[in-house]
């Protein structure tokens, strides 16, 4: 066990993008931050380097979080390393974008497969540790689409919208242990999903954000922290949108 850590937080998806400012974001002496990542191209290199940086303690390793059997092993790791669970984001996510009649059947599997089944499987064996601390924080990365839909979107909505009935779901079985589980809802983040989007298709979606501006992951990061946070001890069960005003 590291007796240096004395707050551990997972990250899932970590390794960029909105996963990669959340790490960051918990980064402090004393915090060990776990994080996973799976893309054939990715490390977690950079995001280990920003938590260490910020005088955290990093560990990245490389999971399938549609795997029970990877994420129970992920989960061992950190336990025997740390002795605890404090706080998870599930974060890991995927698209594979293409109308409802072209959308084939594998498109549409391995995106409720990694965002949606994902999500539980992490969700279900972090609460076993955090269900003996009696104390924890589950903070779950919808999206906008999970609420208001999204033409070409329907596994990711789906798959969003799957997420936000876990997050209720699981907050009612959980709060009588001291276990808040909450729920973020991004808008129009500049992460790598948005990045290859056509400048006037970026401007026709920006004219409908009220705030005039897409959203960065430092957007997402900070309403994660507040969720982790003494402050939002009573907040449970809850989706929290953070879109610029883009769905009211």
């Amino acid at each position: 066990m590291t007796s240096d850590i004395k707050r551990t937080i997972v990250v899932t998806g970590g390794s960029k993008g909105i996963g990669r400012a959340i790490c960051k974001a918990f980064a402090a002496p004393g915090v060990g931050v776990y994080f996973n990542f799976n893309s054939p191209e990715t490390t977690g290199k950079a995001t280990a380097e920003d938590i260490s940086t910020a005088g955290g303690i990093a560990k990245g390793i490389r999971v399938d979080v549609a795997s029970e059997t990877q994420v129970i092993d992920f989960f061992n790791t950190i336990l025997d390393e740390t002795g605890r669970i404090d706080v998870l984001v599930n974060n890991a996510g995927i698209t594979k974008d293409t109308l409802l009649l072209r959308m084939k059947e594998k498109d549409w599997d391995d995106v409720i497969r990694v965002n949606l089944k994902g999500t539980f499987n992490c969700t279900k064996t972090a609460a076993k540790s955090m269900l003996k601390q009696r104390y924890g924080r589950i903070i779950n990365i919808t999206s906008i689409a999970g609420v208001a839909g999204n033409p070409g979107q329907a596994n990711y909505a789906a798959s969003k919208a799957g997420i936000i009935g876990l997050t209720k779901t699981v907050a009612k079985e959980l709060g009588s242990r001291g276990i808040t589980v909450n729920a973020i809802a991004p808008g129009f983040i500049q992460t790598n999903m948005t990045a290859g989007l056509s400048e006037k298709t970026a401007a026709a979606i920006i004219s409908q954000i009220p705030l005039g501006r897409v959203g960065i992951p430092e957007d997402i990061a900070g309403v994660a922290l507040f969720l982790a946070s003494k402050n939002a001890d009573y907040i449970t069960g809850q989706v929290i949108h953070v879109n610029g005003g883009m769905y009211i």
